[in-house]
């Protein structure tokens, strides 16, 4: 696939990036001279599970998808990701790590990537980027951790409500007091990521819409009508 550099692009990878936001114009200009722009396709993998990896990944445009397989042989969704986000930060801290999961397209997506080497040279002009580096790691696995607890509940309904909740405050745009949400995930991608089958996600949906709570538009879209009501299932 082509690759080129991030330099002469439109909207530059950095100055969407938060870990970038300390950085003057002309080391934005260096570091995005330093950045290869790859594009992927729907369904295309970006890295896969236990592969050798030495690359900080920034979503330029579009949405990526990270999971890990169970022993069971089933997919995990682990973080959905959006523009302006990234990933791989752990391999710039130790390139002896075998990445610890899979990342997926969910539609076609440019992204932006850094080499370990350059995230080095980086962090040792420009301290604050660690930092930031260390902040998104840390909130990442708090929501790991809340995924795990909310995994770990035998009632689904907890479990689908805490996704619903999740996605309105990532994708929720607020419309005449209705959240509307354009779902990133198949309905079978949505079950994957509570750990339920697709038809108990479909019956559950059901149960939420005749309860009032949500509102689906096709599979693509869902309108949450009563969050106050749907955070009583997570407390």
């Amino acid at each position: 696939m082509p690759e080129h550099s991030c330099q002469n692009a439109a909207e530059p990878c950095t100055r969407k990036v938060p870990i970038f936001a300390s950085l003057s114009d002309a080391d934005l200009s260096r570091v995005s001279a330093m950045i290869i722009h790859r594009k992927y396709a729907k369904g295309q993998p970006l890295i896969l599970e236990e592969q050798p990896t030495d690359t900080l990944y920034i979503i330029q445009q579009g949405q990526v998808k990270l999971s890990k397989m169970t022993p069971q042989g089933k997919e995990q969704i682990l973080h959905i990701l959006t523009a302006g986000d990234f990933f791989g930060e752990l391999s710039i801290f130790n390139s002896d790590e075998l990445s610890n999961f899979s990342a997926y397209a969910l539609k076609d997506t440019s992204i932006c990537m850094l080499t370990k080497t350059d995230m080095e040279l980086l962090i040792m002009a420009n301290p604050d980027i660690a930092f930031k580096l260390l902040s998104t790691v840390t909130k990442r696995l708090a929501h790991t951790e809340n995924l795990a607890q909310s995994l770990a509940t035998k009632d689904p309904e907890i479990r689908i409500a805490y996704m619903i909740l999740e996605l309105s405050d990532v994708y929720g745009k607020n419309r005449g007091g209705k959240i509307h949400i354009d779902l990133p995930l198949s309905r079978e991608e949505l079950a994957n990521y509570v750990g339920v089958t697709r038809e108990t996600i479909s019956r559950k949906f059901a149960i939420f819409e005749d309860l009032g709570l949500i509102e689906l538009v096709g599979n693509k879209r869902m309108i949450i009508r009563n969050r106050p009501s749907l955070e009583k299932y997570i407390d």
